[in-house]
């Protein structure tokens, strides 16, 4: 087959390899000159995904993946078109189809009868009947369901272990039609290989989920009840608090049967997904109010986090503070909607003079984030924000000024801080 991968980000770009690895020729398509330019000379234009550097030159030395910055003519050359373009959502959920809008018109310029077209971003239900097949439509000339083949197939996949998540789950597809549902689950059966499942009801692989509207509810769901457990974790850690219980012990405790999955309570729900999705969900279900308060829960985790250095510190006004972790979790280089952000905002409403440190970024790059980097400035308190495997073997020793630390994340060692004051969330 000949497909064409339209943006090459964290997503798009191992999924282009992937299908390649499956010997179909493969042109990725890109709005950035350089990672084009990147792609084309087998190096990856990112870091941080395993295994991605030497199956990426591999794909590319065997003839298998190109890049062009000309996505219409990459779709004029292609079978199927696997759609990975960022969606961006305001602090309310609500979606800013700029650049999907300007990739699917250029989409629609090379479309070609018989094409499958397949968007995996995730969405709000109804996008794809909605709003891609009109559009698809109105650039092609091209009837959805009649002329080509139109399903939602969300991407399930966590940067930095793609390829493994790729084989470990379901790729779940849903069509505008029958015919389309039909021709996304051949397609996906030929690019993908999967693990070994017994846990799941029925045989890993690929699942018909019948309608794109069912696809995209799916993927929606599955990241609003991470959110939704969090949130109720969270409610438990502040509760335990209170009563000087260890509400890790307690959840371990009932997570013991199989009928309790409790998540883990944390400083913050960062990321592209966690934190975006359920605004996304509320922006078609305004009602869900479990949704909206699980969302409001977890987004006071920061500034709860702030109030827990002040009641074991004291007052913070002109205390030079230290939060450890710009990323939105550990061993990823990624601010994107990251805990950081408003910890350091509750840190200065408090008085506090904040500063920053992260083993993935430089003084430079966090600069550049508007975070105010840490430059051997003395320190009496500290902030655990980010679950870096580094700051599991972190000791006094290397903040010896710190009288207090609220590790956010249950990340450091406890046998290594007593003597300074360790608080956690939850006890």
């Amino acid at each position: 087959m000949n497909i064409c991968v339209v943006a090459l980000g964290k997503i798009g770009l191992p999924l282009a390899v992937q299908f390649a690895s499956k010997g179909h020729r493969v042109i990725g398509a890109d709005v950035n000159e350089k990672v084009v330019e990147l792609v084309n000379a087998g190096v990856e234009p990112f870091p941080g995904e395993h295994d991605l550097d030497v199956k990426l030159k591999q794909a590319v030395d065997a003839g298998l993946l190109s890049a062009t910055t000309d996505t219409a003519s990459a779709v004029a050359e292609s079978e199927a078109v696997v759609v990975v373009v960022p969606l961006f959502v305001d602090a309310e959920g609500t979606p800013d189809f700029g650049w999907m809008d300007a990739a699917t018109k250029a989409i629609a310029q090379g479309l070609k009868p018989g094409t499958l077209v397949s968007y995996e971003t995730t969405l709000p239900v109804g996008t794809t009947r909605t709003r891609w097949a009109p559009m698809l439509a109105e650039g092609s000339g091209l009837t959805a369901g009649e002329d080509f083949h139109l399903v939602f197939s969300p991407e399930r996949v966590l940067t930095g272990r793609v390829f493994a998540d790729l084989r470990r789950y379901p790729k779940l597809v849903g069509g505008v039609d029958e015919a389309s549902t039909a021709r996304g689950v051949e397609f996906y059966e030929q690019v993908l290989d999967f693990d070994e499942r017994p846990d799941l009801p029925q045989a890993n692989g690929v699942w018909d989920l019948g309608t794109a509207e069912a696809s995209e509810l799916a993927k929606l769901a599955e990241t609003t009840y991470r959110d939704v457990n969090i949130g109720l974790a969270n409610q438990f850690a502040r509760f335990a608090d209170q009563n000087n219980i260890d509400v890790k012990k307690v959840i371990e405790a009932c997570n013991s049967q199989p009928y309790s999955h409790i998540h883990q309570p944390g400083i913050a729900v960062g990321g592209h997904c966690i934190p975006i999705y359920p605004r996304m969900y509320l922006w078609n279900d305004p009602a869900a109010t479990v949704v909206r308060s699980a969302r409001e829960a977890n987004a006071a985790m920061p500034e709860y986090a702030v109030d827990l250095l002040a009641a074991a510190y004291g007052d913070l006004t002109g205390v030079n503070v230290l939060v450890l972790g710009a990323a939105y979790r550990g061993g990823v280089k990624e601010t994107a909607f990251s805990g950081v952000f408003p910890t350091v905002e509750a840190l200065r409403a408090r008085g506090a003079v904040p500063f920053v440190s992260d083993p993935m970024y430089t003084a430079e790059e966090l600069a550049a984030h508007g975070l105010p980097p840490h430059a051997g400035e003395k320190v009496t308190a500290a902030i655990l924000q980010a679950d870096h495997a580094e700051y599991r073997t972190l000791t006094p020793a290397d903040l010896p000024d710190v009288t207090v630390l609220v590790d956010g994340r249950r990340t450091t060692d406890p046998e290594a801080w007593k003597g300074v004051r360790r608080v956690v969330i939850g006890g």
